[in-house]
């Protein structure tokens, strides 16, 4: 590793570098913020501007620190997944302005990029990043939670289609407002209305509707609507999406290990490379040595 990339390496590792980034992003994020009320900033149009090339030439000096980091396999820089993400802002962000813009697309891959830019937050700060591999982690198992949530939806919403029909066609007309309904219910917005309505019967004077609205056979069912609303709310809500939160929290714990076994490689590596420089900063000055040896012995000879 030559000078450049150790003092490179030595940049990318600082506290004061990292922190300076950070502060980089918080205000790539605010300038988003600001450019989202448009005519009013107006007038600030090319200071904006200018800051927004400062904060991007920043982003892309980062990059180039952290590639020459590397010594003489500068490609390993894209081994981490979170470097991709950012390489790809920078790209894009510098391709939306060179390119020639097509019926305003470029702007608004441009505009995209720039909002992007602020979910570096999650790179930057490591429990947010713990968070956000946790997530990643829990994927394929939120999926087959997923699955169980569906064949939930669907059944019930079949159920709400035959049973609730007739008396609440403004939520139960057909398969997919049944789904929608349940959707509303499992996240207890207002649940307990929809139920009154075909506990009682829409034409209900406190939870019902007119008939304009839909309301042609009101129909009372009594307990076996709170059955239903109660046992799909009992399922939906406190079981199946208690098991997301499990899901996660596994992924959360496995992601932490998973972090620790990171440090600790990281840090062995890091040893590893050192011993390795001092070793070949010792054979060169050996051979070195030996050049000078073999001089004098030369120059003996020649007396």
């Amino acid at each position: 590793m030559n000078a450049f990339s150790e003092y490179c390496r030595q940049i990318a590792r600082t506290r004061w570098f990292n922190n300076f980034i950070l502060i980089v992003i918080l205000a790539a994020g605010v300038l988003v913020g600001i450019q989202t009320y448009g005519e009013q900033v107006a007038e600030y149009k090319t200071l904006l501007l200018i800051i927004d090339q400062i904060i991007l030439f920043i982003f892309l000096v980062e990059i180039i620190i952290k590639m020459a980091a590397e010594g003489n396999r500068p490609l390993r820089y894209f081994k981490d997944p979170w470097n991709i993400f950012d390489f790809s802002i920078v790209f894009v962000c510098y391709a939306a302005m060179l390119l020639p813009d097509v019926d305003g697309f470029m702007v608004a891959v441009l505009r995209l990029a720039r909002v992007l830019r602020v979910f570096r937050l999650v790179r930057t700060i490591p429990k947010l990043q713990l968070l956000v591999n946790a997530l990643l982690k829990s994927i394929p198992s939120i999926g087959y939670v997923g699955v169980l949530l569906g064949v939930i939806f669907y059944i019930y919403a079949t159920m709400g289609v035959f049973m609730f029909y007739t008396n609440d066609p403004v939520h139960f007309g057909n398969l997919q407002l049944s789904l929608l309904s349940l959707f509303r219910i499992v996240t207890l917005e207002d649940w307990t209305d929809i139920m009154y309505i075909n506990m009682y019967g829409c034409d209900h004077t406190i939870w019902g509707y007119t008939e304009a609205d839909g309301c042609v056979a009101p129909q009372a069912y009594g307990v076996w609507a709170a059955l239903y609303f109660v046992s799909f709310v009992m399922i939906g809500t406190m079981v199946v999406l208690n098991l997301f939160i499990g899901v996660i929290m596994n992924s959360m714990d496995e992601a932490k290990s998973d972090a620790f076994d990171e440090a600790y490689a990281l840090r062995d590596r890091s040893a590893d490379k050192t011993e390795e420089d001092e070793l070949l900063e010792l054979s060169q000055k050996m051979d070195e040595l030996k050049k000078q040896i073999d001089m004098l012995a030369y120059k003996r000879t020649r007396k």
